[in-house]
């Protein structure tokens, strides 16, 4: 078998598939006397993967195997096949995410003191119901804790071949982006942002709102504004005055003070 009959057969399998298939599964579909090689296999992946170079789509490897996918560029458009809204995911599901990917093996305890508060049960069902955590063990102190890991299908969902490719913490600046710096699915990754954007903008809005109303208060009304300032330089001419008869009253006691020592005594 050619390289390009090996191609069609690849690219085929991966659209009807409709999940990531392994090397392996691949090559299992042959029989024995026209299997070819992992070599020559993965020879025309590599062919398919140049072929989609310029398309709306691409050949990517995941933990599960390889897929054919949507390029990031077109999800946006994409996206609008579907009716549905987009989940959206809060930022302490998403913080609790992260977490457990850069901590594991770990506990909801151990999160919860690194967090600072407790993990709603609702946060834990909705990563156990998408399959993106696990139990992987138990620690083994009193009362046996579970311990937390992340699955293959947590690496699939966000395009991952394996846990060395997740963005360091030092790159993972802020956990409101952890969707896009993990290239969340866009409309998520959007949804999440836009939320995010808003909430900083409302705060802008207020903070200029208040800025405003009181530039427009002293503006409205100048006559307040001149009293307020008449106001305080009589407060510090009354402070000055207040000042200099106690020190005339102080230099005049210490003078009596002396002329009273110096002062012989009456025979």
């Amino acid at each position: 078998m050619n390289e390009q009959d090996l191609k069609h057969i690849i690219e085929a399998t991966l659209l009807a598939a409709g999940r990531p298939v392994t090397t392996q599964q691949l090559l299992d579909l042959f029989d024995e006397r026209d299997r070819p090689t992992p070599e020559q296999l993965q020879a025309s992946i590599d062919l398919l993967i140049a072929d989609y170079e310029s398309r709306g789509i691409e050949v990517m490897q995941v933990a599960s195997g390889w897929r054919i996918q949507v390029r990031p560029r077109a999800i946006d458009v994409v996206s609008r096949l579907w009716q549905e809204r987009p989940a959206r995911y809060s930022r302490a599901l998403l913080e609790t995410l992260a977490l457990v990917a850069y901590r594991q093996p770990i506990t909801r305890s151990e999160i919860e003191e690194i967090r600072g508060v407790s993990i709603s049960s609702t946060i834990m069902r909705t990563m156990q119901e998408r399959n993106w955590i696990r139990v992987v063990g138990h620690r083994e102190v009193p009362g046996r804790p579970e311990l937390l890991g992340t699955t293959r299908e947590f690496l699939d969902y966000f395009g991952l071949k394996s846990l060395d490719q997740l963005p360091t913490l030092a790159d993972l600046r802020d956990v409101e982006n952890i969707g896009v710096q993990l290239e969340l699915p866009a409309g998520e990754a959007t949804a999440a942002a836009a939320e995010a954007e808003g909430e900083t903008q409302a705060e802008a809005v207020a903070d200029g709102q208040y800025e405003a109303g009181e530039s427009e208060a002293t503006a409205e009304d100048p006559e307040l504004s001149a009293d307020a300032e008449e106001g305080e330089e009589v407060a510090q001419e009354d402070s000055d005055d207040s000042e200099t008869p106690t020190l005339v009253a102080s230099g005049e006691a210490e003078a009596d003070e002396q002329s009273a020592v110096r002062e012989p005594p009456s025979e």
